[in-house]
């Protein structure tokens, strides 16, 4: 006998507050997670942790679900968000740059030694303080320091419009200031977007 999952009747349940609706999206979704956050991490460490959050933020929002219609793309937004807030942290740590670095990185391009890697660093770090005050301050908060933009700007009082404005100016005059580099500074942009 096969149990069939009725997404309506679960989330009508969820918003009520019944408990028992979150294990069945939990029993229901977490594999179709796993395996979303599996390919978009390609790592297995964390990602236990990140599908907790998700359901805890279900749980947290459940009176503002409103139709099952949006719900699966709401439930993956809700995953790929805090992916890409695993990542950039991830990133923010050196010793997993390198790691992820040599995972993206195919054989044929290991010709970047280190010395590059480190003058492609300085003329990055050189670039990034030569932007905008403004500017500076956006990106250094969204692609160094990790946060969302949405908490870029609510911590500087401004829009999210304000934040993309911004950051994609930045990346724009970056790109232009490191077109020596041209590979590299593809790579960088690759890692670093």
């Amino acid at each position: 006998m096969k149990v069939t999952f009725e997404l309506d009747i679960v989330l009508l349940q969820l918003t009520e507050s019944n408990p028992a609706a979150i294990e069945e999206l939990y029993n229901f979704y977490y594999p179709r997670l796993y395996n979303f956050s599996k390919s978009f991490l390609k790592l297995d460490n964390g990602i236990d942790d990140i599908l907790q959050e998700v359901f805890i933020r279900i749980w947290q929002n459940r009176t503002k679900i409103k139709t099952s219609e949006t719900f699966n793309s709401f439930i993956f937004t809700i995953t790929r968000n805090l992916l890409l807030n695993e990542l950039r942290s991830r990133f923010s740590n050196q010793k997993m740059k390198e790691k992820v670095g040599k995972l993206a990185v195919p054989i044929e391009y290991s010709f970047i030694e280190q010395s590059e890697y480190h003058d492609l660093k300085e003329k990055v770090d050189r670039s990034i303080n030569e932007l905008p005050v403004r500017q500076k301050e956006i990106f250094t908060l969204s692609r160094i320091n990790g946060f969302s933009h949405k908490e870029i700007a609510e911590k500087l009082n401004i829009t999210t419009k304000t934040v993309e404005f911004h950051i994609a100016k930045s990346i724009v005059l970056l790109r232009k200031r490191l077109l020596n580099f041209e590979l590299a500074s593809m790579l960088f942009f690759y890692l670093f977007k």
